[in-house]
């Protein structure tokens, strides 16, 4: 399995239906309420940074977190899971599997948008691309200055946070976005979004499983990419919020 981060082997669109399948285009919102929603939104990004700040200082010390979380990867280690099927999981972190999930999500926004003719039909796609390539612009120094070392059987440091977890939250997190505004039945954005988080819980269960990562590494990594997936819901509901449909 190979990805570069890694060292080792709300953009919803008004709902005008109760739960039907229809693609019509609901009433239109307003800036004012974009902007509203954008900033309830912003400021929920502090709690994921806190967490990750703390997480990082006890994965930097000695302390009784880290010991328990290396117990607690053994645990999971030890787990009935197959190793084909773990190894499958952890691929699907691999940026050759989830990057190119994205771009496709993203030609296919803008294809419709540009149908559509939304004008900056461009906007949201490109700020999910770029979200996606903040990823080893973040994870990769961080992984230098942090240098925890790997599980046994890992060469090297550099596991902190987990390049894998971070590539699959963001890029399938990313094309959840892009996709929520042209779904206009509940049930189906709902069920897209919990696909969504099982798959990224997957991803990083078969990291662990495989001894690729300590939980701690998967935890950090959901609290980033939790970060910049609010970062651009945030910029779709205000900046981008003319590029969606109505």
């Amino acid at each position: 399995m190979t990805s570069a981060p890694d060292r080792h082997p709300s953009p919803h669109a008004p709902d005008s239906d109760s739960g039907s399948g229809s693609d019509s285009h609901g009433e239109d919102e307003s800036p004012s309420v974009a902007r509203t929603r954008a900033r309830a939104v912003a400021p929920l990004a502090g709690l994921p940074l806190l967490l990750f700040a703390l997480l990082t200082w006890q994965v930097s010390v000695d302390g009784p977190v880290r010991r328990a979380d290396e117990r607690l990867a053994r645990t999971v280690e030890g787990s009935r899971l197959p190793t084909g099927a773990a190894e499958f999981l952890a691929d699907l972190g691999n940026i050759a599997v989830a990057v190119p999930v994205l771009a496709a999500v993203a030609a296919y926004v803008a294809w419709r948008a540009l149908r559509a003719d939304l004008p900056r039909w461009w906007l949201p796609p490109l700020a999910a691309l770029l979200t996606m390539a903040a990823v080893p612009l973040l994870v990769v120094p961080l992984k230098e200055a942090v240098g925890r070392t790997g599980p046994p059987g890992m060469a090297g440091d550099g596991y902190y946070p987990s390049g894998h977890t971070a590539t699959a939250a963001v890029a399938y997190g990313a094309a959840v976005l892009l996709l929520l505004p042209w779904l206009r039945n509940r049930y189906l954005r709902r069920e897209l979004t919990i696909a969504c988080l099982v798959l990224v819980a997957a991803v990083s269960f078969g990291l662990v499983r495989r001894g690729y990562h300590w939980p701690l590494d998967v935890a950090g990594s959901w609290c980033l990419s939790a970060v910049l997936l609010l970062g651009l819901a945030t910029f779709l509901t205000s900046g981008g919020s003319a590029a969606q449909p109505k």
